[in-house]
């Protein structure tokens, strides 16, 4: 398993962490999150991602020691904290789980969104910055919901391991969806390494993660990784029917079009055994944990909705969505 690259810095915060973690002895950890940093900016989602990624593959360079080094998770809690209170901030209290589960499948605002978009005229450069973007996701997905599975018990548990049995294969390595995304990617022309974009996406697609990686690391966010989970199975069959619409028509190779394909068929599955089997028994079994569900939906919403917008501004100015622009593929 290849650990992946260590990233450049984005700022102050990200510097000194990423210096720590690549020398030996290594230089001072900052004592917390420094005065003004911003919840969702470069530096503070770019260090998040790399304390993360070392309970993932690791980090190339850097001793597996650090995982649980104690100084370091005392300044992620600093990060987490300020992550956590942003999102609490700005996502909509109101509204019960079933509230918050229509709102997944209500059309966007512009009636369009990325997906959308990106089917009715969307060219080949912006869809290959967003499988870019993408990638620092799905080649690792299923990997973070799956430490909510110790966490659960009786229909709920057992329905949720069903759910991840297909996002890993059904027991068929080639067809886990990490790896066929992995595939799309060599597809388009694009490098299929383990996080090998980390440095050209930037913090909007960084929180999309971290989000996930927030959530799974937290016994007392159980509910609010079922919630993500369950979000991003009921959203995903109608954007992936519009992406994979929109590779046909830019005539993609068809590996490109199979991960969504795949995602089509699955997720139309899984979005109801999430609803009946999953949330209904845990909400049945732990009532409580129905506000943090609730949560988790509408953030999942939130940072994908950052996200959404971050690609559209720049798109619609003919600028790459990217911090640095990919390198010319031939247009399809």
């Amino acid at each position: 398993m290849t650990p992946a690259p260590l990233p450049e810095p984005r700022g102050v915060l990200s510097e000194a962490v990423l210096t720590a973690l690549r020398d030996e002895p290594p230089a001072p950890l900052p004592a917390g999150a420094p005065p003004g940093l911003a919840p969702y900016g470069e530096d503070l989602q770019l260090t998040l991602y790399a304390c993360y990624e070392l309970h993932y593959r690791g980090l190339a360079g850097v001793s597996d020691a650090w995982e649980w080094n104690a100084e370091l998770l005392r300044l992620r809690a600093a990060l987490e904290d300020r992550f956590l209170t942003a999102l609490r901030r700005d996502v909509p209290a109101e509204g019960s789980v079933d509230d918050a589960l229509a709102d997944l499948l209500v059309q966007p605002a512009d009636g369009d969104g990325v997906a959308g978009y990106l089917q009715r005229e969307g060219r080949w450069w912006q869809m290959r910055e967003y499988l870019t973007h993408r990638s620092v996701y799905h080649l690792k997905e299923a990997d973070p919901h799956a430490w909510v599975i110790p966490r659960l018990d009786g229909q709920a548990k057992a329905s949720l391991v069903a759910v991840e049995f297909d996002e890993f294969g059904a027991g068929h390595g080639p067809d886990v969806h990490a790896e066929l995304f992995a595939d799309a990617l060599r597809g388009a022309g694009l490098d299929a390494g383990y996080l090998s974009h980390l440095d050209r996406v930037p913090a909007p697609a960084l929180a999309v993660v971290n989000l996930m990686s927030l959530y799974g690391l937290h016994r007392s966010l159980r509910g609010c990784l079922v919630g993500h989970f369950a979000a991003a199975e009921i959203s995903t069959a109608p954007s992936a029917r519009k992406l994979a619409s929109a590779l046909v028509r830019m005539d993609a190779d068809p590996s490109c079009v199979r991960f969504f394909t795949e995602h089509i068929e699955a997720d139309a599955v899984h979005e109801q055994v999430m609803r009946r089997d999953v949330l209904g028994d845990l909400l049945t079994r732990s009532p409580g944990l129905a506000d943090d569900v609730a949560f988790g939906i509408r953030s999942t919403s939130l940072v994908e909705e950052c996200l959404a917008t971050h690609l559209r501004t720049a798109w619609d100015h003919g600028a790459t969505s990217l911090r640095r622009a990919l390198r010319d593929a031939p247009a399809l």
